[in-house]
């Protein structure tokens, strides 16, 4: 019996067990195959590794998506979470090659994707809290936001789930250094059903301003001078 042969429930089924790419290569060998490939139900679960998987054309957006990842673990995420003023001119241009991937990625996925029930983003230093808003305001079943050293996120993104994130139950905000220890008391006394976690996050030093570089080489040289 021929692949093409198999109904579709079963075609579905062999699809599931493939990684993006050998879902796009086996898609390419027949129209039969191409439109399981196309079929919503394959794509309720995407997980990215690195913002350049974003722009590949290897699967597919819809109100079928419940959940989605993207967790960078590359070397390359300590010079994203670098804050902007500390950052050479070698780490600008670096950045800026990819600054908006992934934001324009998740604003497409608040206009295709109205069903998300989870997102976790890991070393996504670019994402700002206003992407968040936008997510919360178009996925409003999302149940479940984690982020992880995602250097701007602030209180803004906290004070967005108080006033936005009515079904949310897990909200984590490890190493976002720029989260306040007042952001998440905020968070804890107007939404009590959420299970909070911000794992070094508050208690890191936030180094959102440019001023707290003078403050911060101020206090090496006393340290020095001790």
């Amino acid at each position: 019996m021929h692949i093409t042969q198999l109904n579709r429930e079963c075609l579905l089924h062999l699809f599931s067990f493939l990684d993006k790419n050998s879902r796009k290569n086996l898609a390419k060998t027949c129209h039969r195959l191409l439109e399981v490939f196309q079929d919503p139900l394959l794509w309720s679960l995407l997980n990215f590794h690195s913002p350049v998987e974003l722009k590949k054309d290897n699967f597919l957006l819809g109100p079928a998506l419940k959940h989605l990842s993207i967790c960078w673990y590359s070397e390359r995420v300590k010079v994203c979470n670098i804050e902007d003023w500390m950052k050479n001119s070698f780490q600008k241009d670096f950045c800026k090659r990819h600054e908006n991937t992934v934001s324009d990625f998740l604003l497409d996925v608040c206009n295709r994707c109205p069903n998300l029930l989870s997102l976790t983003l890991s070393g996504c230093g670019h994402v700002t809290d206003d992407c968040i808003l936008q997510l919360l305001k178009n996925c409003p079943n999302l149940k479940s936001l984690k982020l992880e050293n995602c250097v701007q996120i602030t209180d803004h993104t906290l004070e967005a789930v108080t006033l936005h994130g009515a079904s949310l139950r897990t909200l984590h905000v490890d190493f976002c250094r720029n989260v306040t220890q007042a952001g998440l008391e905020r968070v804890r006394e107007k939404c009590p059903s959420v299970v909070l976690r911000a794992d070094r996050s508050a208690n890191m030093i936030p180094d959102s301003k440019p001023g707290k570089k003078l403050m911060l080489e101020k206090a090496s040289r006393k340290l020095v001078q001790l």
